[in-house]
């Protein structure tokens, strides 16, 4: 059995040059490349259209005589599994599939099927990511970029995205903060992630979270080995007086601007009881500040942050406002934690991409963020009208709430009906979620958030193009 990675780079060769795996199989050499061709279109790893080397390349690649290969792929093309025509080379035949892939049941079929519409919290309008606009600072980005900036760099971050995110969220957000202060992630799931280790290797063991909140994050912080105990939340957001009966916990973890997902914004009273909190007994408050740009009502409630840098983790990301595939975030620290952040962010993700930090250095510099922030706070302005107005009329029992903030709305529904109503969607073709999917359960402990039977409704999520579809099916099925 032989085997060769061919690299066609002969100057001779009249095709491009291609790397391609083979695994001789057989007795002789022209069946052993033909049975380890045969197989790979078989499987798939070679697909419809794909050009294979020239044969000279081949080949010389492994080792063989040019008329093996001829051979090899004559045979091939006269069985179907092979194109050749002059000027194109040699392909893999369009008409060809893997002839081994297993068939799915009609029920895999049916569970794998995709939503035509999708209202799940947690997404922006992907379709309106400012393509032209990324581009032209990418190219600014690359062609002021010293060479310096694409080796491993600071662990921080590029210096002059922590600059420029400074000035941002001083201006837009009332953070305080220094480039020396701020750390780059890939958003907030890794900043808390790293977040919890540095509390751990602090001694802390308790985390204290809202009772309404996705599990994903609890879990993150539950793996680094903090406990993580309930705030209950009401219309004033979390209940942060209950901190002072929570005597273990070393931190909290908030969303004052905009709770997630009950939409409420925590009250000017609860915001200095936390900040007392963490004064009085040397605790963190970890701000998840996750889509504070997004204010309908009135101006965007500032940071937390800015009450008291030295007791307060803000949190931070492009997630909402551009996409969550840009994957960039930032954590502001109070300065004694920096060091340790370092050190947990050198395990792991030691960098995000220098050239992702400062395209959004450029894009923030020159203005096209605030000017596509504004852009999307009207638009999705529009689609909570839109939203507001179509329930008014076509389904008037129900109670819309947290819509003053954010990317999604609470449907309030009657007691029992969530999972029907969920279910009916689906049948549909439209995805939603349900409060009951916030809500914080604690093993063993016999506690959970306060039932209500209610959608988290993103309004921001659908295309244009799907919005009025998705938008009809979900009045159809609201009872």
């Amino acid at each position: 059995m032989e085997r060769s990675r061919t690299n066609s780079t002969s100057a001779s060769d009249s095709g491009p040059g291609i790397d391609l795996f083979v695994e001789l199989r057989g007795p002789g050499l022209r069946m052993g490349l033909a049975n380890a061709l045969r197989d790979a279109v078989r499987t798939g790893r070679l697909g419809p259209d794909t050009r294979l080397p020239p044969s000279r390349s081949l080949a010389a690649d492994l080792g063989v005589s040019r008329n093996t290969v001829t051979d090899a792929y004559a045979e091939l093309v006269a069985e179907g599994w092979l194109t050749a025509r002059q000027g194109s080379g040699t392909r893999v035949a369009r008409r060809t599939e893997p002839h081994s892939a297993p068939r799915s049941s009609p029920r895999a079929r049916a569970v794998r099927r995709h939503p035509t519409y999708g209202m799940r919290p947690g997404s922006p309008d992907l379709a309106s990511f400012p393509r032209s606009q990324w581009l032209s600072a990418a190219r600014r980005a690359l062609g002021t970029a010293s060479h310096d900036a694409f080796g491993y760099g600071d662990p921080l971050g590029q210096v002059r995205l922590r600059t420029v995110l400074t000035e941002y969220l001083a201006r837009a957000r009332g953070v305080v903060a220094h480039p020396d202060r701020l750390v780059i992630c890939s958003g907030f799931h890794h900043g808390l992630s790293l977040m919890g280790q540095v509390l751990r290797a602090q001694g802390a063991r308790t985390v204290a979270v809202e009772a309404y909140g996705l599990d994903l994050y609890r879990d993150l912080l539950s793996a680094a080995g903090l406990d993580t105990p309930p705030l209950f939340v009401d219309e004033y957001g979390a209940r942060t007086d209950d901190l002072a009966t929570l005597h273990e916990a070393g931190a909290v973890l908030l969303t004052p601007a905009h709770q997630y997902p009950t939409g409420v914004a925590l009250h000017p009273d609860r915001r200095a009881a936390a900040v007392d909190w963490a004064r009085a007994t040397g605790g963190l408050i970890l701000e998840d500040d996750y889509d504070g740009e997004f204010r309908y009502d009135r101006q965007p409630v500032g940071a937390l942050q800015g009450l008291d840098p030295d007791r307060i983790v803000y949190f931070g990301s492009v997630s909402k406002s551009l996409a969550p595939g840009v994957r960039l975030g930032w954590i502001v620290l109070p300065e004694d934690l920096v060091p340790e952040m370092v050190a947990a962010k050198g395990y792991g993700d030691y960098m995000s991409s220098a050239l992702e930090q400062l395209t959004l250095a450029e894009f923030i510099t020159a203005g096209a963020y605030d000017r596509h922030v504004r852009a999307m706070r009207q638009h999705y302005r529009r689609r909570r009208e839109d939203l507001v107005r179509a329930l008014q009329q076509r389904a008037p029992a129900v109670r819309v709430t947290g819509m003053a903030a954010g990317l999604q709305a609470v449907v309030e529904l009657p007691r029992g009906t969530e999972r029907s109503v969920i279910e009916a969607a689906a049948h549909q073709g439209l995805e939603l979620s349900g409060m009951s999917e916030f809500r914080h359960q604690v093993p063993g402990a016999g506690w959970h958030a306060p039932q209500q039977d209610a959608l988290v409704i993103n309004y921001a999520a659908p295309s244009d193009s799907a919005w009025a579809g998705a938008l009809d099916i979900l009045c159809g099925v609201l009872p």
